[in-house]
């Protein structure tokens, strides 16, 4: 029987611990190749992806079982660079299993493709974090926000917007 590790980190380490272990992780040989970073811990895999294949590694997630998009959440660093990471948490009721799909984002490309054509309740996840973070999803069928007034200046989650807001 497969024994989870406590922690592993690095994408070379998750992948190779895996397959060392016969662990038969349906997204272990999907997201081999669209892997920038893994890291395993307490039994879930968090897979960080480049912006530009969100869309496959979701779609990849999918067709391995994993059918519940849960949340998708977005994390501010700044100052540091990438400044942004959204993350989509992904389950699997048939496998019972949980997947993190994790994206990280400069200042200046605070954008990436939208996976509400694989997982339509994106939509709204999708909106919030364009709403609070101004991450911007490409080809969302209705990027517009869904918490703050039509005309709030700026995205409040965000570290640098201003404590007492934009006057």
């Amino acid at each position: 029987m497969y024994e989870p590790a406590s922690k592993i980190s690095g994408t070379e380490a998750v992948f190779a611990h895996l397959m060392a272990n016969e662990y038969e992780h349906p997204a272990v040989a999907a997201f081999k190749t669209l892997a920038t970073d893994a890291k395993f811990d307490r039994a879930e895999l968090t897979i960080t992806v480049a912006a530009e294949n969100i869309v496959a590694a979701a779609e990849a997630a999918k067709a391995a079982g994993y059918n519940f998009l849960e949340d998708v959440t977005c994390l501010d660093w700044y100052p540091s660079e990438p400044r942004f990471r959204v993350t989509y948490h992904i389950l699997s009721h048939k496998l019972k299993s949980r997947l993190r799909l994790g994206v990280e984002l400069g200042s200046d490309a605070a954008s990436l493709d939208s996976i509400t054509g694989v997982w339509p309740s994106a939509n709204f996840y999708e909106r919030e974090v364009f709403d609070l973070f101004g991450v911007h999803f490409n080809g969302h069928p209705n990027l517009v926000r869904i918490m703050m007034p039509e005309d709030w200046n700026g995205h409040p989650l965000r570290k640098d917007y201003p404590v007492e807001g934009y006057r």
